[in-house]
């Protein structure tokens, strides 16, 4: 079981940090600069990337995909009757990829969080408090 463990979460979280990244370069960064007053950049990264305005039209679809993606990262990590190796060497490497393996998930989900909030919460909030 350890074996699998090892093989399994090195390609999931870069995998899960990479979509979740998605959601921040979609929804969050635009918003940023655009309330900075950098409305200018915002389009000018469109104009020269233009899979920004593919992620940010579909960002139901990528918001959604990046829970599922991190769901299942968070089950790998957590999961029950994991044990790492006996073997010193093994043991080490183990609880190595298990520590990186929490701190990619946890940045992960702060960067979906910082993308949902942003993209569904930001507005209503705004309008509530009348700003």
């Amino acid at each position: 079981m350890s074996d699998n463990k090892i093989r399994v979460k090195p390609y999931l979280r870069w995998i899960t940090l990479f979509v979740a990244s998605g959601t921040l370069l979609c929804c969050a960064l635009p918003i940023l600069l655009v309330t900075l007053g950098f409305g200018a950049v915002v389009a000018s990264l469109h104009y020269h990337i233009p899979g920004l305005i593919f992620l940010a039209e579909h960002k139901s679809w990528t918001l959604t995909i990046a829970a599922l993606i991190l769901m299942v990262l968070a089950w790998v990590i957590w999961r029950p009757n994991q044990h790492c190796p006996a073997e010193p060497v093994l043991a080490a490497l183990c609880r190595k990829s298990t520590l990186w393996n929490k701190r990619i998930f946890w940045l992960s989900s702060m960067i979906w969080f910082i993308g949902f909030f942003t993209s569904y919460l930001l507005l209503p909030i705004r309008n509530f408090l009348d700003l």
